[in-house]
């Protein structure tokens, strides 16, 4: 059986041992590895053969998890990243450069938003964004002659928003351009954004893919879809120099993209996880199935609670009936969206601030969507850098606090909700 289903991918994808090699993935904490001949290390170099020769372009630990988390988003191939913020970062550099243009969604994380908003635009890529519900009609207004790519997030950080995903890749697609997803929040296992329509897929793996908060680490996934002979992409159609003129579409075909993101920019910018995060990463994907459907089942007996509150203004969780986004999340999350929830508590900043500080079991972090019940208010925090005015367009207001819930007992985490809400 060479074909298995997704759970199975979870633990199984991506490594298989020969007779009398480890059990586990080995960690292959090696920066160089030895060839009996010159001529052997020349074809790497030349791109004529596949192997390891240096850590920094790829790895055999960081190529299980590159494998499997392919093989769970349904991609013809990835590439481990140091963080999340690299993975998005390379994903657009990799089409695009100086004088080109993208759309995104505004409700996108803060970090994303800063990078193309402020960072991008200083080394020439313009960046228009759109709201999550963006019409199809307008949507199709905001497309220019240098539009290289759209990306968007299936599920958005923290404003919980789902786009309409087909809606996106049909616009995009008509304008001969991909659609990138981040999917980090939903993980595969709630959506694979490449069976709507997406091209590539991008993963914050610090997340729910690790699921422990113990590494940082990012993924692109490319779905293999994409035509990239349209004329407008000459970087992976037209002679590369700095590989004695390879074109990826022509050498790797629907691994082009992929490609050239790894042995081009890898190579160029260096943003290379160790092979230690990539084992611990390895670890955390061997649970991801139960521990999403965990995260979800708590999640909604969590919102459900706290829309029953008299101090809880609004909860925002897509899986409940009445949500804007509910349609969207039985389209393309029918088992589920994620163990995050925002809510709003009556009495603004003071009191959600109030409510953050007087939990016990739900701890202050920065971080989410890992095992713990984590609890952070946004607008303070990690959406600091926006103004009043994109604050309110991202769908964040003072009130707003996002609740990270993890696999604990239901019971223990409503309790510690309880007290904190008396204290208000």
């Amino acid at each position: 059986m060479s074909k298995y289903r997704i759970n199975t991918n979870c633990v199984q994808a991506g490594y298989t041992p020969e007779n009398g090699q480890p059990r586990v993935t080995p960690i292959v904490q090696s920066t160089t590895y030895r060839y009996t001949s010159g001529e052997e290390v020349g074809k790497l170099f030349d791109l004529e053969a596949d192997g390891f020769f240096y850590t920094r372009l790829s790895n055999p630990t960081s190529d299980v998890v590159e494998k499997r988390i392919a093989a769970l988003e349904g991609g013809v191939g990835a590439l481990f990243t140091s963080s999340g913020q690299a993975a998005s970062t390379l994903s657009i550099l990799n089409i695009c450069g100086a004088g080109d243009h993208i759309i995104a969604g505004n409700a996108i994380y803060g970090g994303t938003f800063n990078l193309f908003g402020v960072t991008l635009p200083k080394i020439g890529i313009e960046t228009t964004f759109v709201p999550t519900d963006v019409t199809a009609e307008e949507l199709e207004t905001k497309f220019k002659e240098n539009t290289k790519a759209v990306f968007i997030e299936s599920l958005t950080n923290p404003s919980l928003e789902i786009p309409d995903i087909e809606m996106f890749a049909k616009a995009a697609h008509a304008h001969g351009v991909p659609l990138i997803v981040d999917n980090t929040f939903a993980t595969p296992i709630n959506c694979r954004p490449i069976e709507h329509g997406a091209d590539i897929v991008v993963h914050s793996t610090s997340k729910y893919l690790d699921g422990h908060a113990v590494a940082l680490g990012g993924i692109i996934v490319d779905g293999g879809t994409f035509d990239w002979n349209n004329g407008k992409y000459p970087g992976l159609t037209e002679p590369d120099d700095s590989y004695h003129g390879v074109v990826y579409t022509e050498r790797f075909g629907n691994a082009a993209y992929i490609t050239k993101a790894r042995t081009q920019l890898m190579r160029d910018l260096g943003v290379t996880p160790s092979p230690n995060n990539a084992f611990l990463l390895s670890i955390g994907l061997e649970t991801l199935h139960l521990r999403v459907q965990r995260h979800c089942e708590n999640a909604t007996k969590v919102a459900e609670y706290l829309a029953a509150h008299d101090k809880i203004e609004w909860v925002n969780y897509p899986s409940m009936e009445g949500n804007k986004f509910y349609p969207m999340a039985q389209k393309y999350m029918p088992k589920g969206t994620c163990g995050v929830i925002s809510f709003g508590v009556k009495g603004g900043r003071e009191a959600a601030m109030k409510l953050m500080d007087s939990l016990q079991l739900a701890a202050i972090v920065v971080h989410v969507a890992d095992a713990k019940t984590g609890v952070l208010h946004p607008a303070s925090t990690t959406h600091r850098q926006l103004t009043d005015e994109q604050l309110l367009e991202a769908g964040i207001g003072p009130e707003l606090i996002r609740f990270s819930v993890g696999i604990e007992d239901v019971e223990d985490i409503i309790e510690d909700l309880a007290q904190a809400l008396e204290q208000i």
